[in-house]
């Protein structure tokens, strides 16, 4: 595997920070150019993302604002990995002998070389003094790239240690200790050197050491680093940091007399099991001396940081909608999506399409395991957008990949080049359909919405978030897309009150308000997975590590935080199988009742969405169903439910008891299903779900002329309809 800094980088890209905003409001647009040559940028409204010609094809239309340029090429570049830093002059006042020495349980030998521990710099970008890892086998002292000792150990991965290296550099005495705190074993050795006296202390890094182009990155835990004035663990202390306090911060704080405070790159994982943990708690704000670690990786990124290139001062007279900044320097072109929503209290339409940039985030860059280079002969073949996450692992990827060390990525953000928000972008390009999840999918609904002539507002789950119900003040109904799956408190509190307010609310998606997110306090454009116990899970949680440091929640599916998806959408997770679409066939009281009887106006068939552009149904790939045991309203009425899943769909694990129970306690193939429900409330409030992720793939089915289509625009006529008073 070649390392990440050898990869090669897309030519021309970029993204927009934030990814929504009101009128008179600014989106910063950061573009990076290798070729260094001009290029233009030109705002144009996204209206389908979806390149295949069965559908109305990509669609864009151009917009005229001018936004300035052409705009002159320029390299940014980006740093992953995490580390701690604490910067300043003369931050150990000159002290001729220093001891270093952390807690560490190294999760990446022998696959990399050198492994920063702690370094001290002064002038040079090198450490001055370096305590590190070679491989699996060695502790060293280093000046810059000048070994000064080594201490041979045998290290395993997660297996913890007390290390240690001192120099004092008048005598020139320097050693080396390492304890196994599994066994107490420990090794030491000594040595006399010539040292010249050390250069003033401006910069400590825990964790990375820069040398020349390169950063030496730890990969693993470590906890109670110090820094003393003598050569043993009893001298007087100048510095050491406790991980175990200010836990949801970016902020390290030192305990020792300096107070030398400093500060995280590239968010690593915070609230971590340490070295004391025992399983007696497993919320680290309970016992936080147990979580006095940080998990730090070498391909940890959230944020660029680049420059922005040049702002948008969203005008007041351009509509809600889906927007992007189309970039072309000639030779490469781009698109840098975001999203215009009405100005607070201003809504222009009476439908709101609720966008679920949460869940595009945590899916950004995501590297599917099942990726071939065939996939990018069969994207190019169909005219989709040409980088696929896979081949640039050093962007970022997402929160459904592993570290390079193997641990979870478990933070998100949008402030990052993501290749699978791009109009084309094909998840599954091999697939016959169209092979669309998230953004693209999505687009579906919204060309059907502009060729229904029905007009709707958007807000992102963003807004719903930082402002709460009141955002959606004006609105008849919320209508979601096709996968709304992460959420966090103040969403779903949101969504719940807006229904109790008698608020209409459609659901045309699977696997929706599934897991649970939580949003960095210090930067709201972060966010944090904990796949806790339970769920269809990339990866699992380590036992003790199922608390978010965010904001310490605990983390996982929300029906294991007593917010199952049934009691706001009335149906709830069920099955998952591949990217393949069934139908839907309607039950005997589609026919008998006539509360639902608005539903099927002009649809004579029983069979429903036996077509579509993703998967082939409108019922595939992640199913949900109602289930009262589970919090659906015993008096929703399911309308129609699906059938025709072949052997490739399963029970999600959370239904699972042993090989051949389940918590229902029904034939598992009872339980393969999406239910399309219906509700009334006394309140007036309407709910509509398809529980099926690739429901909106069959609305644009033949020109949208077809059962699927009729449906759904018989529920946006009921639920649009002026109220009777």
């Amino acid at each position: 595997m070649a390392r990440l800094k050898e990869r090669p980088e897309v030519p021309l890209t970029g993204y927009a920070d934030p990814l929504s905003g009101r009128p008179g409001d600014r989106i910063g647009f950061h573009i990076s150019s290798l070729s260094g040559k001009p290029y233009r940028a030109d705002l144009v409204r996204i209206e389908c993302a979806d390149p295949n010609p069965a559908g109305p094809g990509l669609r864009e239309s151009p917009v005229a604002l001018d936004l300035g340029g052409p705009f002159p090429g320029r390299r940014q570049r980006f740093s992953p990995g995490s580390c701690a830093l604490v910067e300043g002059d003369s931050l150990l006042h000159q002290s001729s002998s220093f001891y270093l020495a952390a807690t560490v349980s190294p999760f990446l030998l022998p696959e990399v070389g050198r492994q920063t521990i702690m370094a001290l710099s002064g002038n040079s970008p090198a450490g001055f003094l370096v305590l590190e890892f070679s491989g699996n086998d060695c502790l060293r002292l280093m000046c810059g790239d000048r070994e000064l000792l080594r201490l041979d150990l045998t290290l395993q991965k997660k297996q913890w240690y007390r290390v240690a290296g001192w120099l004092d550099f008048q005598s020139g005495h320097c050693g080396l200790s390492a304890v196994t705190l599994r066994t107490g074993r420990e090794q030491k050795t000594k040595s006399k050197i010539s040292a010249d006296g050390p250069p003033a202390c401006s910069r400590i890094v825990i964790a990375a050491d820069w040398a020349g182009q390169s950063v030496r990155h730890f990969n693993g835990k470590i906890e109670a680093p110090e820094i003393r004035s003598g050569p043993d663990p009893d001298a007087e202390v100048i510095a050491a940091w406790d991980f175990s306090r200010n836990i949801s911060s970016n902020l390290i704080l030192d305990t020792g007399p300096l107070g030398l405070n400093g500060r995280l790159l590239n968010f690593p994982a915070r609230g971590m099991t340490g070295v004391h943990w025992d399983g007696s708690e497993m919320n680290w704000a309970h016992k936080p001396e147990h979580y006095g670690a940080i998990h730090f990786h070498e391909d940890d990124i959230v944020d660029f940081g680049w420059q922005a290139d040049f702002e948008l001062t969203i005008p007041y007279h351009l509509p809600s909608g889906a927007y992007a900044v189309r970039i072309d320097d000639g030779s490469h072109v781009d698109w840098l999506p975001f999203y215009v929503v009405p100005a607070r209290g201003m809504a222009r339409n009476r439908l709101c399409v609720l966008v679920s940039t949460l869940t595009y985030a945590v899916y950004g860059n995501h590297a599917r395991p099942d990726f071939t280079p065939e996939w990018v002969d069969a994207t190019r073949s169909k005219g989709g957008y040409p980088w696929n996450p896979a081949e640039f692992p050093q962007y970022g990827l997402s929160t459904y990949n592993v570290h390079r060390d193997g641990s979870g990525i478990c933070h998100a953000s949008h402030k990052r080049p993501l290749f699978n928000m791009r109009p084309g972008y094909i998840t599954f390009p091999t697939q016959d359909c169209s092979g669309l999840r998230l953004y693209q999918a999505d687009s579906h609904l919204l060309y059907w919405l502009e060729q229904q002539g029905i007009g709707y507002d958007f807000l992102t789950d963003r807004q719903l978030h930082e402002e709460g119900v009141s955002v959606l003040d004006g609105y008849e109904a919320v209508c979601t897309g096709t996968h709304p799956e992460y959420h966090t408190g103040q969403t779903l509190d949101a969504l719940h009150q807006w229904r109790d307010q008698g608020g209409h609310l459609i659901y045309l998606g699977g696997n929706g308000f599934y897991w649970r997110v939580a949003v960095h306090a210090e930067d709201n454009g972060v966010i944090e997975i904990r796949r806790a116990e339970g769920g269809i899970r990339a990866w699992a949680a380590e036992p003790g590590e199922y608390y978010h440091a965010f904001d310490g929640s605990y983390g996982g599916l929300w029906r294991r935080n007593r917010r199952p998806p049934q009691e706001l959408a009335g149906v709830g997770f069920s099955a998952q199988g591949t990217f393949k679409g069934s139908w839907y066939r309607r039950t005997p009281l589609s026919y008998d009742d006539p509360e639902v009887a608005f539903l099927f106006e002009g649809i004579e068939e029983e069979i429903l969405g036996d077509f579509g552009l993703c998967g082939g149904g409108a019922a595939g790939f992640e199913l949900d169903r109602f289930d009262p045991d589970l919090g659906s309203d015993p008096g929703i009425k399911v309308v129609a439910s699906s059938g025709g899943h072949g052997d490739e769909f399963t029970l999600v694990p959370e239904e699972r008891l042993t090989h051949i129970t389940n918590w229902p306690g029904l034939p598992e193939s009872d339980l393969i299903r999406a239910d399309m429900i219906y509700q009334q409330l006394e309140n007036g409030g309407k709910l509509f779900s398809t529980g099926s992720i690739t429901f909106c793939g069959s609305l644009l089915v033949n020109g949208g002329d077809n059962n699927i289509s009729r449906l759904l625009a018989n529920v946006m006529r009921e639920f649009l309809s002026p109220v009777e008073t």
